[in-house]
Order: C-alpha cells, then structure tokens, then sequence
C-alpha cells in the first residue's frame, strides 16, 4: 500500500488560519480607512506638497493633518490605484469629509489653491501693481519698486527705467503664498519666451534691441483701436521716424511713471521725457506692457505710405493719410469745430 500523505500538524494548521485571519482584519482595517470619510474640519487645512518630496512624506503630512485617516492606507491605495507618482505638488486646502480616493483624486488633479492675476494689454507698471495689490500676494509699493529697480531688474540690465514694457500681459496662477519678486519673476520669465530665436533674428534685420522693440509695441499697443490696425500704425511710426519726424503720439505724452497723466489736450503741451511732440525718435522707454499682436506688429510693420492718422468720431478705427493737407481735411470731416486741432499731426 502507498504510503498515506502525512498529516498537517496543529501548528501549521494554527498558522494558516491565523495568517487568513490578518489578511482579513488588514484589508477590513485599509477598506475602513479608505471608504470612511474624515470628519469635517471648522476650517480648510492646508497642505504644502513640494516637488520632489516622496510619496512617503506626502503621506505623512496628509496624516499629521488629520486630511486622512492613516498614512499607511494612503500609501497602499496610491500603490494599488498606481497614482502615487501622478501627484501633482502645490499648496492644497481640504475641508475634510473626504475617503482616501477622494483626496488622491484632488492631488492628481491639481486641484491647489492659487490666486488668479490677468494683466491685459497695454497696462502700465503702475496698474500692474495695482492688481498685485488686489490680489493679496504683495502690496503694490512693493511690487511697483521691485519692477523699478528690483535685484532681477538689475541683473536683467533693465535699468534705469526699469520692467515697463517687458510685463507680459496674460492671466496667470501663484500660489497664495507666492511673494510680489515671484510674481514680477513670473511675467518677466514670460515677455522673454516671446524673444524666439526667429525674433532676435527679425530684431536684428530691423535694427532694433528688446528695448526699442518693446517701446515701438507699447506705443502701438496705447494707439491701436482694432487689433487689424495695429501693423499699419506702426508702419506709420516707421516712416516717421525714417523721415526724421517727430512722432507725436498722445499716449507718450501722456504717460507718467507714477501713474496715468492728464487728459491729452494738455499733456501735448506739456514737458515730458516722453512727449513725443517736442523730439524726434522714439521715447526713452516703453509707455505700457505690450502683448503679442502689438509686439508682432512692431517686428512686421505694414509697408504703407501713410504718415498720420487721426480716430474716426465714436472710436473704433482710424482714417490713414499720406499728407498734412488731407489729414487736415480728414479732421474737418471727423470732428466738431470746437475739437480741431490740425496742429497735431497724428491723432487729433
């Protein structure tokens, strides 16, 4: 007769039963973890996920918070859902109330908080300060002296008038505990993605640094009514500068480094560096912050034979001329007796 199988012994029999039993009350206790949401917290709790921190200690600090109910469930859970490595760093608040899968999902998400800032085009530095001051991410004296005269100002060689026309209008995201220089960093890193290899080599043809690139656009960018214009202004710019003629644009005269200046009936007549009544050339620096279009309608200017152009009555575009006698007539047509002026030759 063969030999009958040998019999298990108490022993094994024990721990087997025993290792059924762990794996049963693990996976009961990691069910618990995962599927019990937190209780709810009195106020957000924040959580500030660094880039390059291990899923490990992105556990932890969830746990010590209380945003879960155990690391270790956290850490099985990213493993088994395989999104442990799709953690997205940023500073998060939770409400509590939420299972394991719910807050993985929000760092996976990049649901962080930020704080929105939009620059449209054509703001000046000091309203860019302005609405980093809204934001609550600086004061706006901060802001305004650190784009004037700032350390990055200074390494960037921006001196002496400082970050105009180099803020690149867009909408962008901080983290609320971002600072005033992250903030100008941030722009600034911007305006010189724009600076392609392609540009600096259109820069070059043309004759231009950053500088009177950004200067030419924001000026273009302050008189354009519709953005089609916006090639054929600065192609009336270019003949005025190529004639030796001043270029005599209101919003140079009107602009002011602390600020929007006066109404431009006045500003025209009075002292500035950047009057563009009182000399030939461009201005010293840039009046605004140019975005994109006025930035591409300065490196490619329409080829016209224009020389002014002066605002349609009700604003919308402008009527072009090649000479001051028609300009003149063009005014008579487009304003009311009390409002010509056909001594300026551009806008008026």
């Amino acid at each position: 007769m063969p030999d009958a199988p040998p019999r298990r012994s108490k022993f094994a029999v024990a721990a087997a039963l025993f290792a059924i039993i762990a794996i049963a009350s693990a996976y009961g206790a990691l069910s618990y973890y995962w599927l019990n949401p937190t209780e709810r917290f009195a106020s957000p709790r924040e959580v500030t996920i660094e880039k390059g921190e291990s899923f490990r200690q992105i556990a932890r600090a969830l746990d010590e918070a209380g945003v879960v109910r155990s690391a270790l469930a956290l850490r099985f859970y990213g493993q088994v859902s395989q999104t442990a490595r799709q953690i997205k760093p940023g500073d998060y608040a939770f409400n509590g109330g939420e299972r394991i899968p719910d807050v993985m999902r929000h760092l996976v998400n990049g649901d962080f908080m930020v704080v929105t800032i939009t620059v449209p085009e054509g703001l000046t530095v000091h309203q860019i300060a302005e609405r980093v001051g809204e934001s609550g991410l600086g004061c706006q004296s901060e802001f305004e002296e650190l784009a004037r005269d700032g350390p990055i100002v200074r390494a960037l060689g921006l001196r002496p008038l400082g970050a105009e026309g180099y803020l690149f209008p867009a909408t962008y995201r901080f983290s609320p505990h971002a600072t005033s220089a992250d903030v100008l960093e941030a722009m600034l890193a911007r305006f010189y993605t724009v600076l392609t290899p392609a540009v600096e080599e259109r820069m070059f043809a043309m004759g231009l640094d950053a500088r009177r690139l950004v200067t030419m656009a924001s000026i273009v960018e302050k008189e354009a009514k519709a953005p089609t214009e916006r090639p054929l202004i600065a192609g009336v710019f270019y003949n005025r500068l190529r004639l030796n003629m001043p270029l005599q644009s209101d919003p140079t005269a009107e602009y002011e480094l602390e600020g929007a200046g006066g109404s431009a009936a006045a500003a025209v007549h009075s002292a500035s560096a950047f009057n563009t009544y009182d000399f030939t050339g461009l201005p010293p620096g840039p009046i605004a912050n140019p975005g994109l279009k006025s930035i591409e309608a300065a490196l490619n200017p329409t080829q016209t034979e224009y020389l002014y152009f002066v605002a349609r009555e009700g604003g919308g575009t402008h009527v072009f001329s090649k000479s001051f006698d028609a300009h003149k007539r063009i005014i008579a047509g487009e304003r009311e007796p009390a409002r010509r002026d056909p001594k300026s030759s551009v806008r008026r």
